[in-house]
């Protein structure tokens, strides 16, 4: 009979309909994913002297049973079997609770080795298992209630006494050669079975490197299948776009320059562009999709941007409008808000083409809503948009080219595997002339020199926001409200200085009329929880000031910062905080260091650790058995180097040396999504 990893595991003896349940819950349904079920940790079981061991170690003890084992029971389900180990001049009493069975196992005068946690100072072990040798390490595998770990590693043994020979090296070896790699059939065994810590760690090291690299590669597939199908080539004017770039009032910086010709390279193509333009606040995004909107509309193609909220959408075409005064651009704006009958006149002047760049919100996505010819659609802060919506939007043309942009600084771990199948510009330069933003920590006790500096701003006639993580008292938290520290500016300002607020419960248009209100002027403080609007410029505010600011993420808190220093006045952010432990510190530290949102942004994942990423699905990283893409970056980033190497060659898989890794992704994954 012919066998194939593919095999269920219901093939091995002993896996009967509800042991397959289990296996199932632990993900494992096949021989393969029970060879890729690897331990998370190893014990030691090599023996030591008695003179060796640290009290309360684990450890291996290899002596002669001194004594019949007893077995007492006392309480329902509980026992307790103990005997007595003679190694060489000294005698260790063991115990073993709940664990009568294993009386068989000991027989007065028989070598054996125990595996336990040794009480240094009563001189006793208390066992945890019985081992077949004193040699060698102990895979330690999850389990769950419904399966131990010993059948697990049972079953584990079979299947790799059955299959072994059916293992094949999945990696190519011309990339195994380069990072010293094992062979697939070595690196499983060794993750199992290995001789040592040693062998353990190199095992690991390979395991690592192929789990990346298979995601890796899923990732190109998916990216290659959406190039496949047909896209729109967008044959725009060079001249014409050369005219645009040379009216503007300031000159590119060399990022802008670069990512402007990533995104007319794939405008040109005839494949469907899917890229992604990150930038930090103030990096200069919203020229460089001014730029990728004419350039579609010299070719005669219409654009659609798509903005999260009304007064970005708002923003989006006043700044626009300015840049394209003197070129045949035709703007409309359609949001919720607009009235039934400017959309009247607005609808057939899209519909037939007259107008050629429509800014908006999800009111763009409308049934209605029908184009002339969607050659480009721009979404803005992209996350904030469901998959459905941005399909939609899709949808509308035909197959027309897509670029998100988000202001959110995305760290390189989660660039390589969340967005991984999108192509990916990034500004990472600042234009000429933009004041760092100074951030200063205090601690709660120094809030009134914060709000001397905060009056000191507003007598120069600047506008200040204040933000805290909560609306009302808790009496959980020991933290400070928006409506009291709103109460408490109103003392201190008014009526010199007019002082809004703004929070989570009021509604949607509340929050924009509010916003409004600040950026006319119209108030001069807004106190806020964190529903700031990303994007919303208001030139003129100058201080952020943060209440309990060790309460927010390092992401957040840069987020916060950059609402300030639109404009070429200095600019500051107070962080008042009392963090309670090291991570919180760091996180003060660390603000007050850098204005890199890249480089905070992998440093809140190197904070919070993967540990409490992983398997959280709003973090957006995706689980890995064995690889940690927040510790491992640099292993991830070269799996990602390598899969892009192999795939940039349309015949990759017709390489002989790349057949094992063609035939296994297409056994495996051909036709799924990269993320299940």
């Amino acid at each position: 009979m012919e066998m194939a990893l593919s095999d269920s595991v219901q093939v091995l003896p002993s896996v009967g309909p509800k042991r397959l349940e289990a296996l199932q819950d632990l993900g494992i349904s096949t021989i393969e994913d029970l060879l890729t079920y690897f331990p998370y940790r190893y014990d030691d079981l090599k023996s030591k002297e008695l003179a060796e061991i640290q009290n309360d170690e684990k450890v291996t003890l290899s002596g002669t049973v001194a004594s019949e084992p007893v077995v007492s029971y006392f309480g329902r389900h509980r026992n307790r079997l103990v005997f007595r180990l003679l190694i060489k001049n000294d005698v260790v009493p063991v115990t073993f609770f709940n664990q009568p069975w294993l009386d068989k196992q000991v027989v007065v005068g028989e070598e054996i080795a125990v595996y336990g946690r040794f009480d240094g100072n009563k001189k006793t072990l208390s066992g945890m298992k019985i081992i077949k040798a004193a040699e060698g390490m102990d895979s330690i595998y999850p389990a769950s209630k419904s399966i131990r770990q010993s059948t697990i590693r049972n079953l584990i043994e079979v299947a790799w006494d059955k299959y072994q020979n059916e293992i094949q090296t999945i990696i190519p070896s011309a990339i195994r050669q380069r990072y010293k790699l094992m062979d697939r059939k070595l690196m499983i065994h060794d993750m199992h079975f290995p001789d040592g810590q040693y062998a353990a760690k190199l095992a690991r090291r390979t395991a690592k490197f192929e789990e990346f690299f298979i995601f890796q590669m899923r990732l190109q597939l998916v990216k290659q299948a959406d190039r496949l199908e047909d896209g729109l080539s967008i044959d725009y004017k060079i001249s014409e776009l050369t005219d645009l770039i040379a009216s503007l009032p300031f000159e590119l910086t060399d990022a802008q320059k670069r990512v402007v010709n990533e995104i007319c390279v794939d405008l040109k193509r005839p494949t469907h562009m899917n890229r992604l333009l990150q930038g930090d606040v103030g990096s200069g995004k919203t020229i460089v999709a001014a730029l990728a909107v004419y350039a579609t509309i010299t070719a005669g193609y219409q654009t659609a941007l798509m903005a999260p909220t009304e007064i970005l959408a708002e923003q989006h075409a006043e700044n626009l409008q300015k840049t394209f005064k003197d070129f045949p651009v035709n703007i409309v704006l359609l949001t919720g808000s607009t009235k039934v009958a400017v959309r009247k006149q607005i609808l057939p002047r899209i519909k037939n083409g007259e107008v050629n760049l429509i800014i908006g919100t999800h009111a763009l996505i409308q049934d209605e809503v029908q184009y002339h010819k969607l050659g480009l659609v721009i979404i803005d802060e992209q996350h904030r948009f469901g998959v459905h919506q941005r399909q939609i939007l899709r949808e509308k043309g035909e197959r027309p080219n897509v670029l998100a942009m988000t202001a959110t600084p995305i760290p390189r771990t989660l660039q390589i595997t969340s967005y991984g199948e999108m192509d990916i510009s990034v500004i990472d330069e600042l234009p000429a002339g933009r004041k760092k933003i100074k951030t200063t920590w205090l601690r709660s006790n120094e809030t009134d020199k914060a709000l001397r500096f905060v009056r000191d701003q507003l007598t120069l006639g600047r506008q200040i926001y204040v933000v805290t993580p909560l609306i009302e008292e808790s009496e959980v938290m020991d933290m400070r409200n928006a409506q009291a520290i709103y109460d408490r500016l109103r003392t201190d300002f008014e009526p010199a200085y007019k002082v809004g607020l703004l929070n989570g419960r009021m509604k949607s248009n509340e929050k924009e009329d509010v916003m409004r209100a600040f950026k006319a002027n119209e108030f001069q403080v807004l106190v806020a929880t964190t529903v700031i609007e990303v994007g919303v410029d208001v030139p003129n505010a100058t201080v952020m000031m943060i209440y309990d600011a060790d309460h927010f993420g390092l992401a957040q808190l840069h987020q916060l910062r950059g609402r300030v220093g639109r404009s070429n006045l200095a600019s500051y952010c107070l962080l008042i905080a009392d963090p309670k432990n090291q991570q919180a510190i760091e996180r003060m530290e660390v603000m007050t260091k850098t204005n890199d949102g890249f480089v905070l942004s992998q440093r809140d994942l190197e904070l919070r650790g993967s540990g409490d990423i992983l398997g959280n699905k709003q973090s957006g990283l995706p689980e890995f058995n064995v690889g940690d893409p927040v510790a491992d970056l640099k292993m991830l980033s070269i799996a990602q180097e390598e899969a892009n190497e192999i795939t940039d060659d349309e015949n990759w898989e017709r390489e002989p040396d790349n057949q094992v890794l063609g035939n296994y992704l297409n056994e495996n994954w051909k036709g799924h999504m990269a993320f299940d």
